[in-house]
């Protein structure tokens, strides 16, 4: 009896301690993950199905090819909507967690995710969460970085608006003429940072402004302010990495709840501008600067 108990101990603790034990074929956390691919890049974005607005993606991955050309460079969207519109196309996007999926099992132990978003709102804290499971799986990723968005501190604020009056924002411009910036907006608290944005525009030039399509401040409420100071001319420029759908419809569209049409409605002639932020070296370089600090935690 004796020696039965001993063996019943000795197998007890080899199935207790073996899913631990590190050995080759372990059935729980598997072999380590391969290095020798470096560190992938995956760049995500809310996404977009107009032709046009490509041109602003494309110019983002040249850059991050420039900056880095021995990682292997990937992209997701996060909208769903827009992803099954394009595969009824024939063009396939897959979701951060698919994109995160595939380089797991293609064996890259060090990611970076590179968040083109412009706030760190509902969308980036989802990317974030989910990313980071990754390195929790059995075999999974060794590990995940999530680089910023473009707007996340004062400075960060102060760069993107030089940027855009030295870029952005038409040379052919008087003083006298308002430039409204058209941004996305958010439920998520950080659509404050809109209004910080607003405060800053209006600190360094009175006729420049920001909107959002579904945040604060309101087109309703800036097109106040520009009815109060009898602004005649208005550029619109989005605050947006592509110049999509917003922009082309909410914004610059005929469709009487265009912010064009609206402002012509109050008597006030309106200038488009019909490109996105990507679309500037100057602003991908404010993206591209988020990413090299993140890659450099990977090395």
């Amino acid at each position: 009896m004796h020696r039965y108990v001993q063996g019943l101990i000795f197998t007890l603790l080899l199935v207790v301690l073996l899913p631990v034990s590190g050995l080759a074929g372990d059935p729980v956390t598997g072999p380590p993950a391969a290095d020798s691919k470096g560190p992938a890049i995956l760049l995500v974005t809310f996404g977009t199905s107009v032709p046009s607005a490509q041109v602003a993606f494309a110019n983002i991955e040249k850059q991050v090819k420039a900056s880095f050309p021995s990682s292997e460079i990937r992209w997701a969207y996060t909208s769903k909507m827009i992803r099954k519109k394009l595969a009824k196309s024939g063009i396939i996007v897959d979701s951060p967690e698919t994109a995160m999926a595939k380089l797991m099992d293609e064996g890259h132990a060090k990611v970076v995710v590179q968040s083109l978003h412009m706030i760190p709102g509902a969308e980036f804290h989802e990317i974030y969460a989910n990313a980071k499971l990754f390195e929790q799986m059995s075999g999974g990723i060794g590990k995940v970085i999530v680089s910023y968005p473009m707007l996340t501190t004062d400075e960060s604020m102060e760069k993107v608006l030089r940027a855009i009056a030295a870029d952005v924002v038409p040379k052919e411009r008087q003083p006298e003429d308002a430039v409204v910036l058209m941004g996305h907006g958010t439920h998520h608290p950080s659509d404050a940072i809109y209004s910080a944005l607003m405060y800053k525009l209006q600190q360094r030039d009175p006729n420049m402004y920001i909107a959002t399509v579904e945040g604060h401040p309101t087109f309703d409420e800036v097109q106040e302010m520009l009815v109060k100071k009898d602004i005649e001319k208005v550029y619109l420029v989005p605050f947006m990495t592509v110049a999509g759908d917003h922009a082309l419809n909410d914004m610059a569209g005929d469709e009487p709840d265009s912010w064009k049409s609206q402002l012509a409605k109050a008597g006030i002639e309106s200038v488009p501008v019909l490109k996105g932020l990507a679309e500037f070296n100057s602003l991908v370089e404010l993206w591209l600067d988020n990413l090299k600090m993140a890659m450099g935690q990977v090395k």
